[in-house]
């Protein structure tokens, strides 16, 4: 892979493979570079990576993450809790009290993973606005870097 020194550091600007930009995504990574971080918050994008100024707003994950988590966790969880109460019958409220929870925490936990994900693979084959980086990427040329004024100084 071709690699040129970016604004803050090294910068790659080879071909990344769709499981890769996707793997990068979910770890919470630029997809392009690997080493900024995709997110500003939890599940709000990052404009840009802060590693190699790569554009991550043209994202329109919309609400895709959330149904591939809420299909994950449940075919988790249902039948779970349908294992548990044909070996146990615990009382419901054993029931609730157990699987709320799981079912919340593993929720929040992949919910921010599937979104980065879901951002990797449209940055990788080119979505929405990630066309004119994925040709640029093909090209060979470095992302642009974007440069924050200060409001103070100007």
């Amino acid at each position: 892979m071709d690699r040129r020194k970016g604004r803050g550091g090294v910068m790659a600007t080879g071909s990344v493979s769709l499981a890769k930009a996707m793997w990068r995504g979910f770890r919470g990574k630029c997809p392009n570079c690997g080493e900024g971080h995709a997110f500003g918050r939890f599940l709000k994008v990052a404009d840009a990576c802060d590693h190699c100024g790569e554009e991550l707003f043209h994202q329109r994950a919309d609400d895709f993450p959330a149904y591939l988590v809420m299909v994950v966790v449940g075919h988790l969880v249902v039948p779970a809790i349908l294992a548990v109460e044909t070996a146990y019958a615990p009382a419901v409220w054993l029931q609730l009290a157990v699987w709320l929870p799981v079912t919340l925490f593993a929720s929040l936990a992949l919910l921010q993973p599937t979104k980065g994900a879901i951002v990797g693979l449209q940055w990788q084959i080119g979505m929405h606005g990630f066309e004119a980086s994925k040709l640029r990427r093909e090209a060979g040329r470095p992302a642009p870097v974007l440069v924050k004024v200060n409001a103070r100084a100007a």
